[in-house]
């Protein structure tokens, strides 16, 4: 049985909206004003850090310097490469990750916000918290593949053993 069918809300009264992963179904429930709730659902895909530190844009230096890596014209003799900076921390994010100047801006200023967020808060940002977590993930991963493969060489000698007694 779905969670939808627990909650039985006229469709004129419900609206979708994006939520963090993690909430529990009755904190992803919530009611604005009486007779109208909102269904909270998390975007598959996108990461949501609404703790982290705002960049004021007075702090900021922008610079838009040619692009680098393959593509070939289209992206070495155009300056869409963009270049941020964070004055009072010293942070440089340098980001060219499309053809688009925008996109490119965009995409810098999410980097620059997360790596403003770990320069001051240290090891209580979500960032880093994240990142610790990937980590710790991709080493219980690792030491299972490794335990895997020496079970798997145990049973081949054990095989290999049994064969030559035969």
């Amino acid at each position: 049985k779905s969670t939808t069918g627990l909650f039985h809300f006229p469709t004129s009264l419900t609206r979708i909206c994006r939520a963090p992963w993690g909430l529990r179904l009755w904190e992803k429930l919530t009611l604005l004003s009486p007779g109208i709730a909102v269904t909270l659902v998390q975007m598959a895909g996108k990461k949501d850090y609404p703790a982290l530190l705002s960049l004021d844009e007075n702090e900021l230096e922008e610079q838009f310097v040619k692009g680098h890596g393959p593509g070939g014209q289209a992206t070495n003799k155009t300056s869409n490469c963009v270049v941020l900076k964070h004055i009072p921390s010293g942070i440089v994010v340098k980001c060219h990750q499309t053809r688009s100047v925008d996109q490119n801006r965009k995409l810098a200023r999410k980097i620059l916000q997360e790596k403003v967020d770990v320069f001051y808060n240290g090891e209580n940002s979500p960032v880093h918290k994240e990142k610790q977590e990937a980590a710790k993930k991709k080493q219980e991963r690792k030491k299972r593949a490794k335990e895997t493969l020496e079970k798997k060489k145990l049973l081949k000698e054990l095989w290999e053993s049994s064969k030559k007694v035969h």
